[in-house]
């Protein structure tokens, strides 16, 4: 899969400025990041293991949420971000098959070091909160 970056220059980007994506959290995903993190934690691998906590079934890695990656250097700010700083808040757990809708916000902006200030939030299918963080990504001149 293929997706055209978005090319904000920091002149562009204004307070309130928002993007979001949606996605299906496959159990291919969750298998594939535990390969790549080395977490086989078996409430994330074990079916069996996973009936006998309290989710009654395996949960997504909280990391494999991160998909903010994916929103700063994509879509907000896109092609010229500099990702630097991030602080992430697990609110409730994803579930492999969830729709999970990332949102952002850019909520502050300084001229002098072109840095941006974006607050992200993950959702599930039915609105409940998964995630919640700020980050700060810089917005190069290239």
């Amino acid at each position: 899969m293929t997706e055209k970056c978005l090319e904000y220059t920091f002149d562009e980007i204004d307070i309130g400025l928002t993007k979001e994506f949606q996605i299906t959290i496959t159990e291919s995903m969750v298998n594939n990041f535990a390969n790549v993190s080395g977490d086989f934690s078996p409430i994330h691998i074990d079916e069996e293991y996973a009936k006998s906590t309290i989710f009654q079934k395996r949960i997504v890695h909280g990391m494999l949420l991160a998909f903010l990656s994916r929103m700063q250097g994509m879509y907000l700010p896109g092609k010229h971000a500099l990702y630097f700083s991030q602080n992430l808040e697990f609110h409730n757990p994803c579930f492999i098959n969830d729709k999970i809708k990332i949102s952002s916000i850019v909520i502050d902006k300084s001229e002098s070091t072109k840095i941006l200030k974006i607050e992200s939030k993950i959702t599930n299918q039915n609105d409940k909160l998964l995630l919640h963080g700020i980050g700060k990504v810089i917005v190069r001149n290239d």
